[in-house]
């Protein structure tokens, strides 16, 4: 699908599919001593790859819908009642007996590095290929297809041949480096693709791995000629780098002081889709996508509440 068709599409819904959960994110603020306690910055809130890109386009100002698992417990309620005072329609997503709500524990050094990090997205089993297969009037109205590698695969295979049976574009996320391989073999049926340095070279089976600009532009045009349409590799201070089979590009990271960076790859990807509906140029969605990354970088939380197309122009003018 070119460009041009997917504007042509803008006026539908996004339907983002995957995780939703909630954050624990420790900033270590001294040196670490270890097996004791030690001082940090701790913060809840809520997130999920998919729920993170789902809140930033509904405050951007696109219609979309949820579809993810949660709990039958007080987080995932607030979980969904939280996520659709922000605009998103949750309406597809399912309280799941037997599970608890998603989770995911971070801990970072106080330069933004991560240290560790612990996910337990067991309740996303309960989005099965029948559950998927019950959600094809969504499909068919829907402009684009959001995706994150947390699916179970056999669920993220009908996701894909549903879509495209119905002729709806896929993007898809990543996620980390252990769940980056369930896309391969998809890559020739993507839209677009929204990855990172590390999680770019699993999919290249690190030949080679993506450690800057050059590497990740030969990554890049690796993926693209693969079948997937639009790449972007998010290279952390580095900026990112983007393309297609007819241009590729950098832009630079903004410089900015790090408070939590959990979330800024999901607002990248968000803006990013979300300019390129609205018939913005892929150079120009992937500048507003980096502004929109280092604003959620010194916010706590992963979304950035007063996102708008109107405060990412702004912070590009200024």
């Amino acid at each position: 699908m070119s460009l041009e068709s997917l504007q042509e599409r803008a006026d539908r819904p996004v339907l983002a599919i995957g995780a939703a959960g909630l954050d624990m994110v420790g900033v270590i603020t001294e040196p670490v001593t270890e097996r004791l306690a030690n001082p940090a910055s701790i913060r809840f809130s809520f997130g999920g790859v998919a729920r993170n890109v789902a809140e930033n386009l509904a405050r951007l100002g696109q219609a979309v819908r949820l579809a993810t698992a949660v709990g039958e417990d007080p987080f995932g309620s607030d979980l969904l009642e939280h996520t659709a005072s922000c605009g998103v329609d949750v309406s597809p997503s399912l309280h799941v007996k037997g599970y608890d709500t998603g989770s995911y524990l971070a801990v970072y050094d106080s330069d933004g590095t991560l240290k560790m990090a612990l996910e337990d997205m067991q309740v996303l089993q309960a989005l099965t290929p029948a559950y998927i297969r019950e959600l094809e009037p969504l499909f068919a109205e829907s402009s684009v297809i959001f995706v994150d590698a947390n699916l179970p695969p056999k669920t993220l295979k009908v996701v894909v041949q549903q879509a495209r049976r119905l002729k709806v574009p896929v993007c898809a996320d990543t996620t980390s480096v252990v769940l980056a391989e369930r896309l391969l073999p998809y890559l020739k049926h993507l839209f677009l693709l929204s990855t990172n340095s590390k999680e770019a070279s699993v999919l290249t089976n690190h030949t080679p791995d993506v450690t800057g600009r050059a590497s990740a532009l030969e990554v890049s045009r690796f993926l693209i000629n693969q079948g997937v349409e639009v790449v972007i590799i998010a290279l952390a201070a580095f900026g990112v780098v983007y393309a297609t089979s007819e241009t590729s590009g950098h832009v630079p990271a903004v410089r900015t002081k790090v408070v939590d960076p959990t979330g800024a790859g999901d607002a990248l990807t968000a803006t990013t889709l979300f300019g390129l509906l609205n018939n913005i140029p892929l150079d120009d969605s992937v500048r507003l996508g980096v502004t929109a990354a280092s604003l959620v970088l010194r916010h706590t939380g992963p979304v950035y509440p007063g996102i708008s197309l109107e405060s990412l122009y702004d912070q590009l003018i200024g």
